[in-house]
């Protein structure tokens, strides 16, 4: 990992003046900085991703075996919940981005909220065993992932550099998926070890996801972390208003983002009937299928670091719609007549590839076009845009799947994310200039 010296400065402060003059002395410095790129608080909030996602991907993990064999729901109905499990966090991720925005300093503390109450929901599944109630407490859950997702990565923008935001959301994505990584083993240790399993799953869970808030109580620090403002260069800062936040979508580079993530997400196939269609394949026993999301999740920490630096030298939007290539290869394997003992490492591996080359990427491409006041809400409103079109494919690709059956579906969605992303390649953001970033 690349740790930023903790007595450093903003990353964005100049060497001081009294550094040494010679050229040893002087080269020192230079070097340490190129290698202290991602700042204390990206660590900070990284291992609060981590222990988080080990408790939502415990979760995550049975849940689409748990509905659908456990409880008897249809594609349809599963489909419903995942859209919502997975959409519904649009709906309050603006306003989470503008609470924070509004605050001047108050990102830990939304996101704080949003960690505390998707902890709160993990025991009440306990209590549900019909669609409607599952429903409200995934839909609970989600509200508070709306809630931290802008003002956590805004964070993370605001204490990096422009030339540096890749690495650090690869960082910082890399250590979420680490979490990602256990969460499903040790949800498949707890079902293999107990008799009432996913009840079991279920409460560990809740334990891990306070045990994460805590750590964003006590490490993650409350300020803003963006760097003070200078008297000799004075400009107007936009006011953090919804309306101030919604003129953001004049600007052309985060417009086009916006516009690119939505057509994309709208022929993003949820992981979970990712899974499901492997483990239909290849007749995976149901008590091997909370291991699938390892694959994933190993394909995605360790590639996520590469390309956000990747992201940084060639560009973002080329690495972003590369990502998007990965995940066609992956709906061509599940399609195609290959049977080999590869096969689903080579699905896995090409998902985690998607995820590695997109989700941090993405979030680093539009900080380039949102001045620091907005941060949250811009980012919001690219999140929203995602998130909105995941909701309707997973509800649409569950009523194909219900109607015509999975590989239908998955060929429609194959020619949707073909046609969605030879579109985007003529939508590229317009290159902000060199100081700025890459787009």
């Amino acid at each position: 990992m690349y740790v930023a010296d903790s007595r450093a400065g903003t990353p964005d402060s100049p060497a001081p003046a009294s550094a040494p003059a010679s050229a040893e002395g002087a080269a020192r410095p230079r070097a340490g900085r190129r290698r202290a790129a991602v700042a204390p608080t990206v660590l900070a909030l990284g291992t609060v991703s981590l222990i988080t996602d080990v408790s939502s991907e415990m979760v995550t993990a049975v849940l689409p075996l748990y509905l659908v064999t456990g409880l008897g729901l249809s594609p349809l109905g599963f489909g419903l919940l995942d859209g919502i499990y997975n959409g519904f966090s649009a709906l309050v991720r603006l306003a989470g981005g503008h609470l924070a925005d509004r605050g001047g300093g108050r990102h830990k503390w939304v996101a704080g909220a949003g960690y505390a109450l998707s902890a709160a929901c993990k025991p009440l599944l306990l209590l549900a065993h019909t669609l409607t109630p599952i429903g409200l407490i995934l839909a609970a859950d989600r509200t508070g992932k709306g809630l931290r997702t802008a003002p956590r990565d805004a964070l993370i923008s605001l204490s990096s550099t422009s030339r540096t935001r890749g690495r650090a959301f690869g960082v910082h994505r890399a250590m979420d998926t680490a979490g990602a990584l256990f969460g499903p083993l040790v949800a498949f240790l707890i079902l293999r070890a107990t008799v009432d399993g996913y009840d079991a799953v279920f409460m560990v869970s809740f334990c891990v996801a306070v045990a994460g808030v805590l750590v964003l109580v006590l490490f993650v620090p409350g300020g803003s972390t963006r760097p003070p403002a200078t008297t000799d260069t004075p400009r107007p800062a936009p006011r953090p208003t919804l309306r101030a936040a919604l003129a953001l979508l004049r600007r052309p580079a985060l417009r086009r983002l916006t516009v690119c993530a939505l057509l994309l997400g709208l022929a993003t196939v949820s992981d979970s009937f990712v899974y499901l269609l492997l483990q239909r394949r290849l007749g995976v026993p149901d008590r091997w299928f909370a291991l699938l999301p390892l694959g994933t999740a190993a394909a995605f920490l360790l590639l996520a670091v590469p390309l956000g630096r990747l992201a940084d030298r060639v560009g973002r939007w080329r690495v972003f719609l590369a990502g998007h290539g990965a995940l066609l290869l992956t709906y061509g394997l599940l399609l195609s007549s290959w049977h080999g003992t590869a096969l689903p490492y080579a699905v896995l591996v090409l998902h985690g590839g998607f995820y590695a080359a997109t989700d941090g990427v993405l979030m680093a491409a539009a900080s380039d076009s949102v001045p620091d006041e907005l941060r949250s809400s811009g980012l919001a409103l690219v999140q929203t845009g995602q998130a909105l079109a995941r909701f309707v494919c997973s509800i649409g690709f569950g009523a194909a799947w219900t109607a015509w059956g999975g590989r239908t579906a998955l060929t429609a969605s194959a020619v949707a994310l073909a046609v969605c992303a030879l579109f985007s390649l003529g939508l590229r953001p317009p290159r902000p200039p060199r100081s700025e970033g890459l787009a």
